[in-house]
């Protein structure tokens, strides 16, 4: 069952078309990639689908900057969110964990982790913050730690964490294993796999480097220059010589 399906969206800066007539399909309980180079709309989508873009199209627009148009169709559960803000598809479950991890870098571990939980009932984040723990046990012993003095990849955990505490039920992960070692990129991508297993949650995740990614996905899309390309399953995808070509060098 169809949890977010994507209709003819269409984004433009101005004149430039970032996202270029894309229909995508996110089932229920299982996890969809989306990989593409640089520039092939990676971030622009997940910020249409969290809403953030409607933030940025209002601060635009109240500064005199480019306009930025939307068309298409988002449906969440059936029903259409193109136009929902993005505090309200929040509480709806769908949650962001962007680029670039965007952790609160002065405040500690366990600080970032409760800002992540603050719409979660008492029970909802002891429970989600046990899980956490228990998901990435580096962030145990530094809870009190600054999350600016976390590395790359502890970051990265701390941000999926934060994302966890929100209570998703579609998670959006835009490009979780940017810049790391090759054993961090296993270990964050066997988290992603035991995330979807254990819980259930739906996931979304954009990545350019997709060899990783592509064994743990059900179905995935490649983009370029914003539209989509070529679809499949991860079987379906590994097994084509153009991503052959591109992510595996082959």
């Amino acid at each position: 069952m169809t949890l977010l399906e994507i209709r003819d969206l269409m984004v433009f800066y101005e004149n430039a078309i970032a996202i270029n007539n894309v229909n995508m399909k996110c089932v229920r309980g299982e996890v969809t990639g989306g990989f593409g180079a640089n520039s092939a709309g990676k971030s622009t989508l997940m910020y249409t689908i969290s809403g953030i873009i409607l933030d940025v199209q209002k601060k635009e627009r109240m500064r005199g900057g480019e306009r930025i148009t939307l068309l298409g169709s988002i449906l969440y559960d059936g029903v259409d969110i193109i136009g929902m803000e993005p505090s309200r598809r929040a509480r709806n479950g769908i949650v962001l964990c962007p680029e670039r991890r965007r952790i609160f870098q002065e405040s500690s571990v366990m600080e970032n982790l409760k800002i992540g939980g603050i719409l979660a009932t008492k029970a909802q984040a002891k429970k989600t913050l046990d899980y956490v723990f228990s998901l990435f046990p580096a962030l145990v012993k530094l809870k009190k730690r600054e999350g600016g003095f976390l590395s790359g990849g502890e970051q990265q955990m701390l941000a999926i964490g934060r994302a966890l505490m929100a209570q998703p039920r579609m998670l959006l992960l835009d490009e979780p294993l940017l810049g790391l070692s090759p054993i961090m990129e296993e270990m964050l991508t066997e988290a992603i796999e035991t995330i979807n297993r254990e819980t259930g949650i739906t996931v979304l995740i954009t990545e350019q480097y997709a060899r990783p990614i592509l064994p743990i996905i059900h179905h995935g899309y490649v983009l370029e220059n914003g539209g989509v390309v070529l679809e499949g399953t991860s079987e379906d995808l590994m097994d084509n010589p153009d991503v052959k070509s591109a992510y595996f060098g082959m």
